[in-house]
């Protein structure tokens, strides 16, 4: 009987040290995966911008509308050839603004005014990648990718550096937040892609 004892002991002394081992061993945390909301994106059509008055064209996603820009903080913008495509869907907006090269000195500029642009949201932005344009089309610029809670996330300027330049902004009317923004952010910027991918001078 002293012996089952001492059996039934040691069993028990095996299944404590067992079960205190498990409780002490650590944790691991596995991460999950990003999740964004889902969201219904628009079905991606073609259209085409020509107008007889502006001296350039291409082509953007059929949910944006293409509306002529009347007011330029409460006053006429400088050039008729000013145009914002709203994306109502996704409560966005680029702005394209439209200058004539003049002067000589004019292109260095806008150039630079872009460039201050695109500055000011640095503060916010995690990175700012600035990515050339160069088409065979004598269309040139500078693309600026903008990652993080910023107002703008992409810009850009296109030229033939002697007659024509425009610049775009792209701004979101919803609050920043880069988590939940982030699919909408893929998805309008490469439809922006495409705008510049496809324009062209007229003139």
């Amino acid at each position: 009987m002293h012996n089952l004892n001492y059996k039934n002991n040691k069993y028990l002394i095996y299944i404590m040290l067992a079960c205190t081992f498990i409780a002490c061993k650590e944790t691991v945390f596995v991460p999950k995966p990003r999740m964004y909301p889902k969201i219904s994106f628009p079905e991606y059509i073609l259209v085409k911008y020509e107008s007889e008055t502006c001296p350039f064209k291409f082509q953007y996603a059929s949910y944006a509308n293409a509306i002529k820009d009347t007011s330029f903080f409460g006053e006429k913008p400088v050039n008729d050839c000013w145009i914002n495509l709203q994306m109502d869907v996704f409560q966005g907006t680029l702005h394209c603004s439209y200058l004539p090269i003049v002067k000589t000195d004019d292109l260095t500029k806008y150039i630079k005014d872009s460039y201050k642009l695109a500055r000011e949201h640095q503060i916010k932005a995690n990175f700012i990648d600035e990515i050339p344009i160069h088409k065979t089309n004598h269309v040139n610029g500078i693309l600026y990718n903008l990652e993080g809670p910023t107002a703008s996330s992409f810009q850009f300027y296109l030229t033939d550096s002697s007659k024509h330049f425009l610049r775009a902004s792209l701004y979101f009317n919803a609050q920043t937040r880069p988590d939940s923004m982030q699919p909408i952010l893929d998805f309008v910027k490469k439809d922006v892609m495409t705008i510049i991918n496809t324009f062209e001078w007229r003139y």
